[in-house]
This record gives structure tokens, C-alpha cells and sequence, in this order.
């Protein structure tokens, strides 16, 4: 171990949640690998400017039923490192709430993209909720408005075409800086900014390990890459690293 502080960072990615019923994006059996066309429905410009495309992504939304997701063993894993006593911050990209649902504190999760469960308004910013969206769809509404002034509602997240927040990159940022070991998690580690928090970590001096189903740009970069599903990897990585840091 190096002289900096023993926090790990872990990072996670839409594979994590691929064993609560949850697709990924880009992965071998990944949503825009199966329709290419569907990568609009979380883009701003066309979620914006087209109702067509808002109804897709509102029907989408329904059928999959991210709402009724919940958390596999990859999360219940991470409660486990952090429960375990070792200095642990999770950064995720995931918009489904299921690190906290499966018991991390929410002060250690980073939500890097948002939160699904909430919806906002693009003009008056307004925030509601998810649920009561969703059921104003199945209700009927191919594309529900904002109650208090007309406007588009999207989900409470970062869509692809948009800013991640300054403030929680800079906050991720930090602890990439900080942490003695990176852990990467079901992400191809290809959209940035987020994809360089790796390389923030490893250029100060931790170590990498990254545990996911095909390769990444970060793989040559690596101490570790695991390659085994995450549901049965992430269990015994944590259960090897408590014994390593006890």
C-alpha cells in the first residue's frame, strides 16, 4: 500500500444493476446494441425538441420497470465492504437508487447521473415524482406534463447532451485523487467526463481493478480485471480485500 490515505473508490456502472432486471447500454446483450435508435431516448436535444421521442422513452421507462428493481448481490457486496469498517466512498452512474436501497448510507454514494426516482421540469425546474408519472402514463398520457406549469418533465438525471453538475464532479474528482485503490465496476469507462476518473486515480498513485464483462480502455492500466459476473466476483473481491486491510 502507498503512504496516501486507505480509502477505497468504487465505481459503478450500469452492469452492476443488469441482475436486478435493469439493461445496460453498451454491454454484449445492451439496450443500444439491440436498437441503436433508443440511445435518443436519453439524449436532450431529441428528448426535447420531439414528443414522439418523449412518448418512447416514457413507454420504455414503464416497461422496463426500473421502479420495482431491486438491489442484487454486486450491491448487497458494497454494503458489505462499507459495513466492514474500511473507508469507502461509491461514485456511481447508475440512476436507480439500489446502492442506497441496499443499505449504503447516502452520504457515501455519489449519484454522478441523477436519480430516476424523481422527475424534473425543463422549464419551471420543478421536482416530483417518478411514480406518479409513470402511473399518469399507464393512466393514458403518452407524454405527461408539469402540473404546475405545462412544461416537459424528464427523469431527475444527467441525459447524454447535458452538464454533469460541476460541483459533484469536482466532489468525485477529489476522491479520486484521494483513494489508494480504484475499483471500476460494470462500466466501459467510455463517456466522459466520468471515464477519466480512473485515470485521475492511478496517476495519483492507487491502484486500479476493474470488474467488468468486455474490455475497457483502462484494462492495460490495471492491477486486476475480472471478467467473471459481477454477481459472483464482486462478493469474493470484498471478502478478499476485508482480509487483505484487516
Amino acid at each position: 500500500m502507498n503512504a496516501k490515505r486507505p480509502l477505497i473508490a468504487v465505481l459503478t456502472g450500469a452492469g452492476v444493476s443488469t441482475d436486478s432486471g435493469i439493461p445496460d447500454y453498451r454491454g454484449p446483450q445492451g439496450l443500444w446494441r439491440k436498437d441503436p435508435s433508443a440511445e435518443e431516448l436519453v439524449t436532450i436535444g431529441p428528448y426535447r425538441d420531439d414528443p414522439r421521442v418523449r412518448a418512447r422513452a416514457w413507454r420504455m421507462r414503464l416497461e422496463t420497470g426500473a421502479l420495482a428493481a431491486g438491489p442484487n448481490a454486486g450491491h448487497r457486496a458494497l454494503v458489505d465492504l462499507e459495513r466492514s469498517g474500511l473507508p469507502v466512498r461509491v461514485l456511481t452512474q447508475n440512476i436507480d437508487g439500489l446502492h442506497q436501497e441496499a443499505g449504503l448510507p447516502a452520504r457515501k454514494v455519489l449519484e454522478l447521473h441523477g436519480n430516476t426516482r424523481e422527475t424534473q421540469c425543463l422549464r419551471c425546474r420543478v421536482v416530483g415524482s417518478m411514480a406518479e408519472a409513470l402511473a399518469r402514463v399507464e393512466a393514458g398520457e403518452p407524454d405527461p406534463d408539469c402540473r404546475a406549469c405545462g412544461g416537459i418533465l424528464k427523469p431527475r438525471i444527467v441525459m447524454f447532451g447535458e452538464n454533469l453538475d460541476p460541483e459533484v464532479l469536482g466532489q468525485a474528482d477529489a476522491i479520486a485523487r484521494a483513494c489508494d485503490l480504484f475499483i471500476a465496476i460494470g462500466t466501459s469507462l467510455q463517456v466522459f467526463p466520468v471515464a477519466g476518473l480512473p485515470y485521475t486515480a492511478v496517476k495519483s498513485g492507487a491502484k486500479l481493478i476493474i470488474v467488468n464483462a468486455e474490455e475497457t480502455p483502462y484494462d492495460v492500466a490495471a492491477s486486476e480485471v475480472i471478467r467473471e459476473p459481477i454477481s459472483t466476483s464482486l462478493p469474493k473481491l470484498v471478502r478478499r480485500l476485508v482480509v487483505e486491510r484487516a
